[in-house]
Formats: C-alpha cells, structure tokens, sequence
C-alpha cells in the first residue's frame, strides 16, 4: 500500500464539469484541497480519449456546439 503523505499537502484541484470563462479561469475552476483527506483512494491515468457512439448516425456527423461557445477560444 503507498503512503498517503505525499497526498497530504494543500493543492490545487481543478473542478470538472465548469464552463470555460477565460477571466474567470483559476478563480472559478481551481480550489486547493488535500486529496488525502478528500478521497480513500486515488487513481491517475496518463491517457485518455473521447467517447464514441457504438452506432454513428447522422445526428453524430452533424456535430454539435463546440465546448468553448461562446468564446471560440
């Protein structure tokens, strides 16, 4: 089992699910937390992927708004 010390330490965490505002970026999307006391267990995974649809239909190659509307960025 890994000790939980180097998880002890304040540090910034950053919110999943928020709306991308560039003036508000750390102030609304990162918080200091201490992942130790937060969580039981931590896993970190180095690569990852968007999800696709087992069947593509035409709504799929349509698109949709991108993620940064309504900035563009």
């Amino acid at each position: 089992m890994v000790s939980r010390s180097p998880l002890r330490p304040a540090r910034l965490e950053r919110a999943i699910g928020v709306i991308y505002r560039p003036d508000t970026e750390r102030q609304s999307h990162d918080f200091r937390a201490r992942l130790a006391d937060q969580f039981d267990a931590v896993i970190h995974i180095d690569e990852t992927w968007a999800v696709e649809p087992l069947e593509r239909t035409p709504a799929w190659d349509r698109g949709e708004v991108p993620e940064t509307y309504p900035y563009a960025v």
